[in-house]
């Protein structure tokens, strides 16, 4: 395998390693109440089996891909700020859009998916 296609590969798995802890971490262990308790008074169960976990790990790896392809192109902060946009301010609009998405998050999301999404960028633009 020739070095660049190597370091592309490195990449994709570190941002999805990256990604999906963070997502763990910021949906499963902090905020894991706010989406609880909002479910419930929609009259639904929080999807958290590990099939859910396995689709959002398919989600980290899409983001990872066009991230790492993102930074093939643009610069750090474009790479961070589109990141940004396509993963999760278009994720909070369908879900919103659903009445699932609980706006209480927002405070603590918000923040944390930019640190997230600029984190991936600066891993892909670091391993390029």
């Amino acid at each position: 395998m020739r070095w660049d296609a190597l370091r592309t590969v490195v990449a994709v798995l570190a941002i999805t390693a990256w990604v999906s802890i963070n997502e763990f971490v910021r949906n499963q262990v902090v905020l894991v109440e706010h989406w609880t308790t909002h479910y419930a008074a929609l009259g639904l169960e929080f999807p958290a089996a590990p099939l859910n976990g396995a689709v959002w790990g398919l989600w980290a790896l899409g983001l990872a891909i066009a991230v790492v392809w993102l930074s093939q192109r643009l610069a750090l902060w474009a790479t961070g700020l589109t990141a940004w946009w396509m993963g999760f301010v278009l994720m909070w609009v369908v879900i919103g859009n659903l009445g699932v998405l609980p706006v209480g998050i927002l405070p603590v999301a918000v923040p944390w998916s930019l640190v997230e999404a600029f984190g991936a960028a600066w891993i892909a633009h670091r391993l390029k």
